[in-house]
């Protein structure tokens, strides 16, 4: 998952996208980045001017948090190959925070084609060094501090102990890919219901194949997609990445979306080998205008009605879904209703329109139509 800030490197999310690679606006600041915590195997960061060693370190404390036990830290960066004052002060202040957080140097060399460098660093597997460590600093986060929240979260100088159970998320690698797309992560636990109430891994297995047979059946001919138009798509409320995993033989990659007020199934798709990030569906999302070719609804419109006017989100989707693109809808009918009125009313076409009791789906497509600028 790419990501750059909305300034100098505007272009490089844009470019990304047009590409068909995955990526997203954003920043490091002052809040907790919208990934759960274990869930990367490498954090690369090239030409990097992030000042990684200021203020405590904060913000490599929270590539900490998102790296898996044994994750990688890829750094280029003139520090890393350059012998200036400033570039040694720089890398001796890293040398020191990256020992502190138990942060293993696997190799630092310099390319002889353009004089560049890079350096990369290992987070441990265990706590060992941790618990070896002569001085608490960075210190332990608190015990009740929840790696996995991260919505509107303020960045801290803590760091959190790795799991000491076998059986907890991060501490085993998937099952290669894939194989890891369809296999319930070994973490999922019988003992515990799923999103819809059966048995965690029975759940997972369900839905995987509910998402084979919608896409099959319906999607692939129904809709009458033109499916080589297709580079990326969005999955508004993805559940456990089932939609995404169903389309993973086609040349599209998938951004499954897990609104923050539902269960927390990201980390499950991240460990299936997918790509996904949270969000609040009543805030814009960190993406540039037209940059989507489908967008997928799956029972999202009437739940966020319950928090928000319908009319921001249907809009935001009319921002992010270039000309042409599609949006499917399935909902209950009223909602669809509801829908169905803000997309006429922003020139969509509706291409099919299905109702079964109180269940429905929409398939609709956006046109060429901009507001002409004696409207405005």
């Amino acid at each position: 998952m790419s990501f750059a800030p909305k300034d100098e490197h505007e272009a490089q999310v844009q470019f990304a996208l047009e590409r068909g690679i995955p990526a997203i606006s954003a920043v490091m600041g002052t809040k907790r980045l919208p990934f759960p915590s274990r869930v990367f195997d490498i954090v690369h960061c090239a030409r990097c001017r992030v000042p990684w060693h200021i203020e405590g370190g904060i913000l490599l404390i929270e590539l900490n948090r998102v790296l898996r036990p044994g994750g990688y830290f890829v750094w280029s960066a003139t520090p890393v190959y350059q012998k200036l004052p400033e570039d040694v002060e720089i890398w001796e202040a890293m040398t020191d925070l990256t020992t502190a957080m138990c942060w293993k140097l696997v190799n630092k060399v310099k390319e002889k084609i353009n004089n560049k460098g890079v350096a990369i660093f290992q987070k441990p597997m265990d706590n060992r060094c941790y618990d070896n460590r002569s001085a608490s600093d960075p210190p332990f986060c608190g015990e009740y501090d929840n790696p996995d929240a991260v919505w509107n979260i303020t960045l801290q100088t803590c760091i959190h102990k790795l799991p000491t159970d076998r059986a907890s998320r991060g501490l085993r690698w998937p099952e290669e890919w894939p194989l890891r797309v369809e296999t319930p992560p070994y973490w999922l636990k019988s003992s515990e219901a799923g999103v819809y109430g059966k048995p965690a891994p029975k759940d997972f297995q369900e839905d995987c194949e509910h998402w084979k047979r919608v896409i099959r059946n319906s999607y692939m001919e129904g809709l009458g997609i033109d499916w080589s138009a297709v580079r990326n798509i969005m999955d508004m409320n993805a559940v456990y990445g089932g939609f995404a995993a169903a389309l993973r033989n086609m040349k599209v990659w998938v951004m499954n979306v897990v609104p923050i007020d539902s269960s927390d199934t990201l980390p499950i798709i991240y460990e299936r080998g997918l790509f996904g990030i949270y969000h609040d569906w009543c805030e814009s999302f960190s993406t540039y205008p037209r940059t989507y070719d489908l967008v997928h609804a799956n029972h999202i419109f009437s739940h966020i009605k319950k928090r928000c006017e319908l009319l921001g989100p249907v809009v935001e989707v009319d921002r992010i879904v270039r000309p042409g693109g599609r949006l499917i809808v399935r909902d209950d009918m009223e909602t669809i209703s509801e829908v169905e009125s803000i997309v006429k009313s922003l020139h969509w076409e509706v291409r099919l329109l299905y109702s079964q009791g109180k269940e429905g789906l929409m398939f609709v497509q956006k046109t060429m139509w901009r507001p002409s600028p004696s409207s405005s």
